[in-house]
C-alpha cells in the first residue's frame, strides 16, 4: 500500500515514521520547500510542488498512490484544496490529520482577527515591542509599521519586505515555557503576535503572554475543504490507514 502524506509538520514526521515501521506500507512525504534544512521524516521524502490540481493527480497515478494523508500545517491552504480535488480526480481515498486549534483560557487577552493584514491594524493600537511568530512568510503585512519595534523569530532567514525596526531571533520549535518567558522578558515584548497553528509545540508562548498579561493578537485558521474526512491524532491517521489497506 503505498501513502503519500503532504506536509513537513510535527504529525506528519510522527505519522510517517507510524507508517514506515508497518509491514506492507510504502510511505513517501511530500514537503513544500519553504525550510532550508527541513527534519526528514522516515520513508522516501520528496519536495517541492506538484503543479496544482492536475500536477498531483497525475502524481498519484503515476505513483500508484493508494491513500493521501494532508498533514499539512493549518494555514498551508492552497494545497489542502489542491488535495481534495485531485484526490477525487483520481479515485483515491483522502484523510486530513488536523491538530485541533488553541482555545482561549481565563486570564488570556486574545485579539482574533481574521489576516496578517488586520493584524498589523490591530497590533498598532496595542503595543509597541511586537513578538512576531507568524514565521518569514507574509511579513510584507506588517512592513508599513514604522512606530513599533519587532522581534520576528523564523527557522530561515526572512527576506523584505519587513517592519523597518526589526531584529530576527532564528530558532526552531518545539519551545519550553521557560524560554518562551525568557523571550518575552529579554526583548521586553508587550504584545504577542501569532497564528492559531494549534498543537503543543508553540503553545508555551500563550502561556507565557497569559502569565505577564501580554496581550495576543492570534489569526485565526482560512477556510478547510468541504467534506474531506478529519481526524486530530496520527493514531486515528494509522488506524485509518489500516482500515482503508
Amino acid at each position: 500500500m503505498h501513502v503519500l502524506i503532504l506536509g513537513g509538520t510535527t504529525e506528519a514526521r510522527e505519522l510517517a515514521g507510524a507508517l514506515h515501521a508497518r509491514a506492507g506500507v510504502r510511505v513517501t512525504s511530500s514537503l513544500a520547500g519553504r525550510v532550508a534544512a527541513p527534519r526528514l521524516p522516515a520513508g522516501e521524502v520528496r519536495i517541492g510542488g506538484f503543479g496544482g490540481v492536475e500536477g498531483l493527480a497525475r502524481w498519484l497515478g503515476e505513483h500508484q498512490v493508494d491513500a493521501v494523508i494532508d498533514a499539512t500545517h493549518p494555514f498551508a491552504g492552497t494545497i489542502s484544496f489542491n488535495a481534495a480535488g485531485a484526490a477525487a480526480c483520481a479515485h483515491v481515498p483522502l484523510l486530513a490529520l488536523r491538530r485541533p486549534g488553541w482555545v482561549a483560557g481565563a486570564g488570556d487577552d486574545w485579539h482574533p482577527v481574521g489576516s496578517l493584514e488586520e493584524a498589523a491594524r490591530v497590533v498598532r493600537g496595542l503595543g509597541g515591542r511586537v513578538f512576531l511568530t507568524t514565521g518569514r512568510m507574509g511579513l510584507a503585512a506588517f512592513a508599513d509599521c514604522a512606530e513599533q519595534w519587532f522581534l520576528v523569530r523564523s527557522v530561515d532567514a526572512p527576506e523584505p519586505p519587513f517592519p523597518p525596526r526589526t531584529e530576527v531571533l532564528l530558532d526552531r520549535g518545539p519551545f519550553g515555557l521557560e524560554g518562551e518567558r525568557e523571550v518575552l522578558r529579554r526583548y521586553a515584548i508587550d504584545v504577542l503576535v501569532t497564528k492559531d497553528s494549534g498543537g503543543a509545540a508553540t503553545a508555551p508562548k500563550l502561556v507565557a503572554a497569559r502569565e505577564a498579561g501580554i496581550p495576543v493578537v492570534i489569526v485565526r485558521r482560512p477556510a478547510v475543504p468541504r467534506g474531506v474526512e478529519e481526524v486530530a491524532s496520527v493514531a486515528d491517521a494509522v488506524g485509518w490507514v489500516a482500515r482503508e489497506g
